[in-house]
């Protein structure tokens, strides 16, 4: 019984000795694939970021506290709706002062036009009356002696020369009477008048800079990026907010510069947002960059597209995927691109030929995420090597997996 049991256990161990150094003689085993053919969709994905096609940035033409804001991200506005309040107490002083002005100088035309200042009109108004008086003197004078000549009492000489200061007071009050009303010489009038233009110059551009401490909406829109909130301090010039269409967005989309050769204008793109797992806008290639720029470690060029914005889902300043699609071939020759090699002597794959391995020289087409097409080097139903652990050169023998 014991010949019998160790009989058994040494044919055993033959077997498994036996097995070994037939595994050790069997070539290694490396997966295949085989070429097919198909429609191919080479496409380029990159990144990008969406902004509307047309918006304008709303900023502050007057310094001072934003004492109201009047909008919020997101809100639709009109154009001319007011968008914010900065508060000025030194702008409505301006403008009393300069009301202050404008009235005095208007008070000086008229004062000019009307004749003589009020003190020099009091004084040849008291010359008026004085000259009245002494008129009324003279003229009982006259009669007095004008009946003694009749008599004889009184003689020629003296009545003429009573009629003379007659005569004489008369011209008198009718000069103090047209200087009365006379009005000023033309250059005075037009030195009041410039007075007058001045003051209302400041009082325009008082009231014109209050004006500007409403901020109003240059165009109908959506706000976006408010950059102020109520009770900041802001300097001339400074950001209140954006405003734009939001139906239509352009999206800036980021091609690296290798990659720009592959990119002409009409070419279908594919916008997504993995906000919104499921949803796509399309749009198509509008214009290729002029030139380059660095992002970040990358140097890209801006590659613009528009897209309609249904149902505004898009904000502004969205960072989206992007897909461009820059050829479609039928019925093209293709293989993973893993299966692809490259050294100094060009691109190439290890194809089976029997049982052992061939490499193949390759000239490559347009390619896809997974594939690239052949245009050279290989035919329908060939298999290529897949990469894997084990080194491969020309001539090995292998076992092929499909």
């Amino acid at each position: 019984m014991k010949k019998l049991v160790w009989g058994f256990l040494l044919a055993a161990a033959a077997g498994v000795i036996l097995w070994g150094v037939l595994r050790k003689n069997e070539p290694p085993r490396v997966s295949f694939t085989r070429v097919k053919r198909q429609t191919l969709v080479s496409t380029l994905p990159t990144n990008g970021k969406a902004e509307p096609v047309e918006w304008q940035a709303i900023r502050a033409e007057a310094a001072g506290v934003v004492s109201r804001i009047a909008i919020q991200d997101g809100q639709e506005v009109a154009k001319g709706q007011t968008i914010a309040t900065i508060s000025d107490p030194s702008l409505q002083a301006d403008i009393e002062s300069a009301e202050a002005k404008v009235a005095e100088a208007r008070a000086g035309v008229a004062a000019a036009e009307a004749g003589a200042k009020p003190a020099e009109r009091a004084e040849i108004d008291n010359s008026l009356s004085r000259g009245r008086l002494d008129l009324e003197l003279a003229r009982k004078t006259l009669a007095s002696l004008e009946r003694l000549e009749q008599k004889q009492a009184a003689t020629r000489q003296e009545v003429d020369a009573a009629r003379d200061r007659v005569q004489q007071l008369q011209l008198e009050i009718a000069g103090l009477e047209k200087r009365r009303n006379s009005p000023a010489a033309a250059p005075d009038i037009a030195a009041a008048r410039a007075r007058v233009a001045e003051a209302e110059s400041a009082l325009a551009l008082a009231r014109n800079r209050a004006a500007l401490a409403t901020v109003r909406a240059p165009m109908a829109g959506v706000i976006y990026g408010r950059a102020v909130r109520q009770g900041s301090y802001v300097d001339t010039g400074e950001l209140i907010a954006n405003v734009g269409r939001m139906d239509e967005l352009r999206v800036s989309v980021y091609v690296d510069e290798p990659e720009l050769g592959r990119v002409e204008i009409g070419q279908p793109v594919t916008i997504t947002w993995d906000a919104l797992p499921g949803r796509q806008w399309d749009g198509r290639v509008e214009r290729k960059p002029a030139s380059i720029q660095a992002l970040g470690s990358r140097q890209v060029g801006e590659v613009l597209v528009s897209i309609a914005n249904r149902g505004r889902a898009l904000v502004p300043g969205t960072n989206v995927n992007a897909e461009i699609r820059t050829a479609v071939v039928d019925n093209a020759l293709v293989i993973p691109k893993e299966t692809l090699r490259h050294d100094a002597q060009g691109d190439f794959v290890y194809a089976l030929k029997g049982d052992t391995l061939e490499r193949r020289a390759v000239k490559k087409g347009v390619s896809s995420i997974t594939q690239v097409q052949l245009v050279e080097g290989l035919g329908d139903g060939d298999a290529v090597a897949l990469p894997g652990d084990i080194a491969l050169k020309t001539g090995d023998r292998v076992t092929p997996v499909m």
